[in-house]
């Protein structure tokens, strides 16, 4: 199988019409995964075409930090959905689960881009883009660059990589940021600040790759 094939389907879009169907309630989502924290095993069938569209957003910002990226949006949601399913968490709420989400997607893609790096012996990084990190800067740093530069940042400050993770990769507003982080809004503004300016500083003292 090659990059640009999907997976079997996992989570039919068609379960989910991104132009019809309106977005679910909070409440339903939260709903459905205390059912499924609580060992209901059919509540995550219920719950993904509920949140279907909102994780293909998901998939496609975390994609969008790759330029020309083959993986499809689908192959990433379906991906993330079987992990879902051998995962064993407690979810607070729907900020929650797309907090989750965004991690679980930045790993899959760094594990794909590990995977290719490994079969190209280097020539398989792809450049990222990196517009909401640092506005004009230069989109040279691959994703494994990238994941490297806030796996050091979360060894000096877990808490300010994580705000960078569910704004960059997850697409989480402001305030969503800080219902998932427990934190104030001025506390996810700074953290985001200080993580932005550390990781491109990270990025730019890096040797080119190319």
């Amino acid at each position: 199988m090659t990059d640009t094939e999907d997976p079997e389907e996992t989570v039919d879009p068609e379960d989910a019409d991104e132009t019809d169907s309106a977005p679910p309630s909070p409440s339903e989502v939260t709903l459905l995964l205390g059912a499924w924290s609580q060992g209901d095993s059919d509540a995550l069938n219920r719950l993904m075409p509920q949140v279907y569209n909102e994780l293909r957003k998901v998939a496609q910002r975390n994609m969008n930090l790759e330029e020309n990226s083959t993986l499809q949006a689908t192959a990433l949601v379906n991906e993330a959905y079987m992990r879902f399913v051998d995962m064993d968490v407690v979810f607070n709420d729907r900020v929650h689960f797309f907090a989750v989400a965004a991690g679980l997607m930045r790993r899959i893609l760094v594990d794909r881009a590990r995977r290719r790096r490994a079969k190209k012996r280097g020539g398989g990084e792809r450049a990222v883009v990196l517009e909401d990190v640092s506005a004009g800067t230069r989109p040279a740093d691959d994703l494994l660059s990238l994941d490297q530069a806030l796996s050091s940042l979360a060894k000096k400050d877990p808490r300010k990589a994580r705000v960078l993770e569910l704004r960059l990769f997850g697409g989480l507003t402001i305030d969503e940021t800080c219902k998932a982080m427990d934190l104030s809004h001025a506390s996810v503004e700074r953290d985001l600040k200080t993580a932005k300016a550390w990781v491109m500083q990270r990025l730019k003292s890096e040797p080119s790759k190319g």
